[in-house]
C-alpha cells in the first residue's frame, strides 16, 4: 500500500488554520506539534521543537521540546525523532557526496539516496496536505511513518559510518554489503540496501569492464582496486636484473569488493594480458555481447562468468601473440645454441680466433673487436644461417664466476659450509674467466626472457665456457704427448705427464658430458686423443631440463605459466650445475685450475726436450701432430746438460697429480653431503669420480 493511498484512510477530521482564535488548550496544541513534526520530519524546525547540532560533529544531532508541551505529545514527538535525525543525516552525506572529489562510487550512492530522498519528500507533502484538510491527527502521523523508519535508520547508520572512515571506492561497497547481511532479518530493509549498492556498484563495474575488455584502467579518482604504476616501465625487463614491471605494474590493493574478492586475482591477470597486447599495438578488444556486460553484481552471479570468459579469450590470445607472432620458441632455441652451447661449433672458431684478445685483463679488451670475431664466426659455421644470431652480443665482466653469483641475492645458494675464501678474488683474471655473450630480446618476449633469465642463462655460459678452454688446453697437452711418441721418447717424465694428463681429460670429459647438450670439443682419434667416455652421448642436466620445460610449454594455457616454467628450468639447471654450491664449485674451480696450470707448464718440457729455434710454433693454443715433423731431438750432450732440469720438471708434474688428485678426491665427502638432499649430486659423484682410479 504506497503513502497515498494510506493518507486517504486517515480519519476524517475539519480542516485546520493555525491562526485562527477559538482554537485554544491542548487541542490546538497538538496541531501546532503536528505542524511542527512536519517540518522537522524534513528537517525545519518548529514552535515547539528546536534542532541541535554540534559544531564539528556534523552527525552528532539533538532535538529539543518545549517544555510547555503536553508530556503525551512529547512522547509522540520522540517517537518520531529518530526519523527525523535519520532524514537530516542522509541528507548531509547526499549533500557533501556529491562534490567530483568523493569519487563515482560516492556520486552513484548519493544519487540513489537522493531518489530516495525525494519519495520521503513526497511522502511528507502528502502528509501535510491531509493535515491542511483536516483529515491527520497525530496518531495517524505516527501511523504513516513508522513502516519507513527501519530502512531509514539502516541507512542513516551506513552513511553515518561512511562519512566518518570516509569511505570511497571499494570501502562504500564493502559497507552496504555488510549491512545488507546484517539486516538478514528483515526483508525489507536488507532489499533496500542491496538495491542501493547496486546503484553504488553501478560506476564501479563501468571501470571494471573497460579493465577485462580492453585491459585500460579509467580510474579518475583511484577507486579501483587495482593500482597502476606508471614509474615502473617494461624497458626495465630487459636492464635491471630485479625489475618488478611485471609484478607490480599493477597490482591489487588492500581494500577490494567483497563481491569480486574471489576473482579479483583473476581480473588482475586478465587485464594486464590485454594490456600487453595494447603496448604491442596489437588492438584486440573482446567481442562483447549486450548479455555479458558487466552492467551489475547481481545474486546470479553473472558477472563472474563475464569475467572468467574474457579472462580465457585473453590468455589465450596473448599466449598465441606471442608463440607466433613473436616466435618464442625460436628464441628460446637460439638462446640453447649459443648461451647453453647446443651448437658449439661457432665456439671453437671464435675461441682459435680470440684467444689473443680473451688473454688480456678485462679492462684491457676491446668488446668491438670481439664482437666482430664472433659476427666472424657466426658468419663462417652453421650458426649463420640462424635469423637470430644478429642478436648474440659480446660482453666482458669485471668480476670472477664465484663473485657474481654472491651478488644475486635472490637465488638459492646453499649456505651450509661458508668459507671465507669462497669469494676472494685471484689477482690476475682475463677475459678467458670473464667473457660471456648478451642477447637482444625485445618487447613483449622480454616478459619471459627477463634480464634476470638472460643473468642465468649467463652464469650456465661462463661456467661451460671456461670448462672448454680447460678442455681445449688439456687436448693441447695431449697432443704435445703424442708428438713426443712421435719422437720415440718414452721417458719417466712424459710417461707420467701423460697419464696425469689422460686422468684430466677423463675429469673435464666427464663433467662437460654431464653438463651439456653434446661431446666436448675432444679432437678426432686421429690425434690419439684418449676418447675415454664417448660412449655416451646424453646429458644430465641441461639437455633433460630442456626437454621438460619444451614439453610443459607447449601445454602452458597462459604467460604467467610459461615465465613459471621457463624460470624453474633456469633455477634447476643453476643448481644442478652446482653454480648454487659454493663449496662444490669452488672445488671444481680449483681443479680446474690445477689443469690450466699443468697445461702451461708442459711447454717447460718440450723445450727442454726438443731442439728447435721457434718456440713460438708450439705456443698456439691445440698444437697438431704436423708441428714435430720437422723437430728433433736434443744431442747426448744437450739431453745431459739438461738432466737437473728435467728432474726438476718431473717433481712438478709429480706435484701436480699429488694435487689434482688431493682436490678430486676430497669432493667425494661434499658430494655425499649434499647428495641426500640434492639426488643430482649422486649422479655427478658417478660421472667424476671415477678419475684416476685406473691409474
Amino acid at each position: 500500500m504506497d503513502s497515498a493511498a494510506a493518507i486517504s484512510l486517515c480519519p476524517s477530521t475539519p480542516a485546520w488554520n493555525l491562526d485562527r482564535p477559538f482554537l485554544t488548550g491542548q487541542f490546538y496544541q497538538e496541531l501546532i506539534v503536528i505542524d511542527d513534526l512536519l517540518s522537522t520530519l524534513i528537517g525545519i524546525e518548529g514552535r515547539y521543537i528546536s534542532i541541535k547540532k554540534v559544531r564539528g560533529k556534523e552527525d552528532d544531532i539533538t532535538f529539543q521540546v518545549d517544555a510547555s508541551m503536553d508530556l503525551a505529545l512529547q512522547e509522540f514527538a520522540k517517537r518520531l525523532f529518530p526519523l527525523c535525525e535519520s532524514y537530516i543525516l542522509i541528507n548531509q552525506f547526499v549533500e557533501t557526496r556529491s562534490q567530483f572529489k568523493t569519487g563515482l562510487v560516492n556520486h552513484a550512492f548519493a544519487a540513489a539516496l537522493r531518489a530516495l530522498l525525494l519519495d520521503y519528500q513526497a511522502m511528507v507533502a502528502q502528509l501535510e496536505h491531509q493535515f491542511r484538510l483536516g483529515k491527520l491527527s497525530i496518531q495517524g502521523l505516527w501511523f504513516y511513518c513508522q513502516p519507513m523508519m527501519g530502512s531509514m535508520q539502516a541507512l542513516s547508520m551506513v552513511v553515518k559510518k561512511a562519512a566518518a572512515n570516509n569511505c570511497v571506492g571499494s570501502a562504500v561497497l564493502n559497507l552496504l554489503q555488510s549491512q545488507a547481511k546484517a539486516m538478514a532479518g528483515d526483508h525489507v530493509v536488507r532489499s533496500l540496501l542491496e538495491k542501493m549498492s547496486q546503484s553504488a556498484s553501478t560506476a564501479y563495474l563501468g571501470i571494471l569492464e573497460r579493465w577485462v575488455y580492453e585491459g585500460v584502467i579509467d580510474d579518475p579518482y583511484g577507486e579501483f582496486f587495482i593500482a597502476e604504476n606508471k614509474s615502473l616501465q617494461k624497458e626495465s625487463l630487459t636492464q635491471d636484473y630485479d625489475a618488478k614491471y611485471w609484478q607490480q605494474r599493477y597490482s591489487l590493493k588492500d581494500e577490494i569488493p567483497s563481491f569480486l574478492a574471489n576473482a579479483a586475482e583473476t581480473i588482475l591477470i586478465t587485464g594486464k594480458y590485454l594490456n600487453v597486447m595494447r603496448e604491442c599495438g596489437h588492438s584486440i578488444q573482446i567481442p562483447v555481447a549486450e548479455k555479458s556486460k558487466l552492467t551489475s553484481a547481481g545474486s546470479n552471479h553473472h558477472y563472474l562468468e563475464c569475467i572468467k570468459s574474457a579472462y580465457d579469450f585473453a590468455s589465450g590470445e596473448l599466449l598465441n601473440l606471442v608463440k607466433n607472432k613473436y616466435d618464442l620458441m625460436g628464441k628460446l632455441q637460439s638462446i640453447k645454441h649459443y648461451l647453453l652451447l647446443d651448437q658449439g661449433d661457432f665456439l671453437v672458431h671464435f675461441m682459435d680466433t680470440a684467444r689473443e684478445e680473451l688473454m688480456k685483463k678485462p679492462d684491457e679488451i676491446s668488446v668491438e673487436k670481439l664482437q666482430s670475431l664472433l659476427d666472424l664466426a657466426l658468419r663462417s659455421t652453421a650458426a649463420g644461417a640462424d635469423p637470430c644470431h644478429e642478436d648474440l652480443l659480446c660482453c666482458v665482466e669485471r668480476t670472477t664466476l664465484l663473485k657474481r653469483l654472491s651478488t644475486l641475492k635472490d637465488l638459492e645458494i646453499s649456505r651450509s659450509a661458508p668459507d671465507s675464501n669462497d669469494l676472494e678474488e685471484p689477482l690476475s683474471i682475463t677475459g678467458l674467466e670473464t667473457f660471456s655473450l648478451n642477447y637482444k630480446v625485445r618487447w613483449p618476449l622480454s616478459l619471459v626472457i627477463s634480464r634476470k633469465a638472460l643473468t642465468k642463462y649467463q652464469l650456465i655460459f661462463r661456467f661451460l665456457f671456461h670448462c672448454k678452454h680447460v678442455d681445449r688446453q688439456l687436448s693441447g697437452a695431449w697432443q704435445v704427448h703424442q708428438g713426443l711418441r712421435k719422437l720415440d721418447m718414452q721417458g719417466t717424465t712424459v710417461s707420467v705427464s701423460s697419464l696425469l694428463c689422460r686422468n684430466m681429460l677423463k675429469f673435464i670429459n666427464s663433467l662437460l658430458h654431464y653438463l651439456t647438450f653434446e661431446a666436448s670439443s675432444t679432437p678426432s682419434q686421429g690425434t690419439a686423443v684418449p676418447m675415454l667416455v664417448c660412449y655416451v652421448c646424453l646429458s644430465l642436466v641441461l639437455e633433460p631440463n630442456w626437454h621438460v620445460m619444451l614439453s610443459r610449454l607447449q601445454t602452458a594455457k597462459s604467460i604467467d605459466e610459461v615465465i613459471q616454467y621457463h624460470d624453474f628450468f633456469l633455477d634447476k639447471c643453476l643448481r644442478e650445475c652446482v653454480l648454487l654450491s659454493p663449496a662444490l664449485l669452488k672445488k671444481v674451480e680449483r681443479l680446474k685450475l690445477i689443469c690450466l696450470q699443468y697445461a702451461a707448464a708442459m711447454q717447460r718440457l718440450i723445450t727442454s726436450s726438443l731442439d728447435t729455434n721457434d718456440n713460438d710454433t708450439l705456443s698456439n693454443d691445440s698444437p697438431s701432430i704436423e708441428k714435430y715433423k720437422n723437430l728433433k731431438l736434443r744431442t747426448p750432450y744437450q739431453m745431459l746438460r739438461l738432466a737437473p732440469e728435467n728432474v726438476t720438471v718431473l717433481e712438478s708434474v709429480l706435484k701436480f697429480e699429488k694435487e689434482f688428485s688431493f682436490e678430486l678426491h676430497s669432493l667425494g665427502p661434499i658430494l655425499s653431503s649434499g647428495s641426500r638432499a640434492e639426488p643430482y649430486l649422486t649422479h655427478l659423484a658417478q660421472w667424476i669420480l671415477g678419475v684416476g682410479k685406473d691409474q
